[in-house]
């Protein structure tokens, strides 16, 4: 399904509406909306400082497991803009995270699962994962003393110290619970994520 937003294309898979289906069947359509929301404030996050620089990208293609956003404009922005672009992303969440977590505090537990998902959002994305928000940043850090092919293979490390222990912890939580693969699920999706990043900031 496509639709276009003045200079910018939207296109949403139909694999998200028949999961969105599925869960709405399988009554877990609420926790699917949390992490949806907080997805969607943290690509917010992206894209109000894509267009506060005056680059609104060409293509947003939302999918079954990410949001993904076609930017081919990074290259003429300065360094400075890339970062706060990248850094918008989970500071959205975190900024989202506050006000909502305090309301829960009041006793308005509602709340909680909101500020839960963004807070994982923000976090997951800051993690020092090449193919995440986190990554790019150290990336864009580290070509100011290095070449850009050494750089990446110093995020590459980072990822692979950082997926290895997760991947760990998931497969120890597995045979201990049983049936929570989550942690893997996660391992699982930042190696397809870096298989199929083709060098993109967001």
């Amino acid at each position: 399904m496509k639709l276009r937003i003045f200079s910018t294309e939207v296109e949403v898979s139909y694999a998200l509406i028949c999961i969105a289906a599925i869960c709405i069947i399988l009554k877990i359509f609420d926790s699917m909306l949390w992490c949806a929301l907080a997805i969607t404030i943290h690509e917010l996050g992206h894209l109000c400082a894509m267009i506060h620089f005056g680059c609104a990208p060409q293509k947003i293609k939302i999918s079954a497991f990410e949001i993904k956003i076609v930017d081919s404009k990074r290259q003429l922005r300065s360094e400075k803009q890339n970062i706060l672009i990248i850094f918008l992303g989970p500071a959205a969440n975190f900024i989202c995270f506050i006000p909502f977590y305090l309301l829960y505090l009041t006793g308005k537990g509602c709340f909680l699962p909101f500020a839960t998902a963004n807070l994982s959002v923000g976090l997951f994305n800051s993690l020092p994962v090449l193919s995440l928000d986190g990554g790019q940043l150290i990336y864009i850090l580290l070509c100011k003393r290095f070449s850009s092919a050494k750089s990446e293979k110093l995020v590459n490390l980072l990822t692979f110290i950082t997926i290895f222990p997760l991947a760990a912890l998931g497969i120890a939580v597995l045979f201990k619970s049983k049936y929570n693969f989550s942690l893997l699920f996660v391992c699982a999706y930042l190696i397809i994520s870096l298989i199929s990043r083709n060098n993109r900031f967001i």
